[in-house]
């Protein structure tokens, strides 16, 4: 039985800084998580934001299931790009032989 998506199947290093919360400055970010493992894709997909709007998703990536990736976390993707994580999916499925991981579409 599969608990979580398979470490082998996560190809690719990013950087989160997750997003705390909006300050008289800007958005502020927790500490930096280095070299986590995903498995990014860059095809630009329509996916609709918190507030509703539709907006392009510049890439996607999944990974564990416990991602601290809140919407609005910095992330660094592979190319080096930084873009800011849009939504985040949790998918999991108790009892069933499938992997369990996090999904976070980046604008």
């Amino acid at each position: 039985m599969v608990s979580r998506v398979p470490s082998v199947l996560l190809r690719h290093r990013i950087r989160i800084e997750p997003y705390l919360a909006d300050s008289a400055y800007g958005p502020r970010y927790g500490p930096a998580a280095e070299d986590v493992p995903a498995l990014v894709d860059a095809t630009p997909r329509l996916v609709r934001a918190p507030d509703g709007r539709e907006v392009s998703a510049a890439a996607t990536f999944i990974a564990a299931p416990d991602l601290d990736c809140p919407p609005g976390s910095r992330v660094t993707l592979p190319d080096g790009r930084t873009a800011t994580a849009l939504t985040v999916a949790r998918h999991t499925a108790p009892g069933l032989p499938v992997p369990a991981c996090t999904e976070v579409s980046c604008e």
